[in-house]
């Protein structure tokens, strides 16, 4: 199957974006989650988070209170590395499942981190939703009521921004509204299925 991937900075519009080929009939995988569903009650990640960092990093209701972790790992890169290190293979793993059961023309990774990690090699295209930086952060502090500083320090810990432009087949301009993303959504819409055809066609004459 031809997968493509789209990714792009925090609060840059993945979702939006996702959205928009969702009801152009494409299946989406949504990396972050799948990040949540492998850190459920009674996943074996939660367990070993737990004993890391201590119950208190669990809500009332026994799920994990995302942000208090987010703030941990972000100030102790040490405590990111062990989490990437223990989500990162049961995340793709599961990935993985969910693309073997898409029945779309084309299936997409959704995923912020499909370029830090081994995620890009599950996509054959890949296509980055671009933003400035200031717009990231005052969409960050908008949505999670975070402030400026702890929003700096995700964008730091990712991808830079020029990096991830080099890395990409296709860029969608999300500085503008949702109008201004449904007629490029469409067009590479478009363009996903006459490779995802090209993709069964070669399949077919071997």
């Amino acid at each position: 199957m031809f997968v493509v991937g789209l990714t792009g900075g925090i609060s840059s519009g993945k979702s939006a974006v996702s959205q928009l080929f969702e009801q152009l009939g494409v299946t989406v995988i949504d990396a972050d989650q799948v990040a949540r569903e492998v850190v459920e009650p009674g996943e074996v990640a939660l367990t070993k988070i737990a004993q890391r960092f201590g119950a208190e990093i669990c809500l009332a209701d026994g799920n994990l209170d995302r942000k208090a972790l987010r703030k941990i790992v972000f100030a102790e890169p040490r405590q990111r590395d062990w989490l990437e290190q223990l989500l990162h293979p049961l995340i793709r793993d599961r990935i993985l499942l969910k693309l073997d059961q898409c029945d779309s023309d084309y299936a997409m990774l959704a995923s912020p981190l499909l370029l830090e990690t081994d995620q890009h090699l599950l996509v054959n295209h890949i296509v980055v939703v671009d933003v400035d930086e200031a717009t990231q952060i005052s969409r960050t502090m908008a949505r999670d009521n975070t402030d400026a500083a702890q929003v700096k320090a995700i964008i730091a810990a990712q991808m830079p921004h020029a990096e991830r432009l080099t890395k990409a087949d296709d860029r969608i301009d999300n500085s503008g509204s949702i109008a201004d993303l449904q007629p490029q959504v469409e067009q590479l819409h478009l363009k996903f299925l006459y490779r995802a055809q090209q993709e069964r066609e070669l399949d077919l004459g071997q």
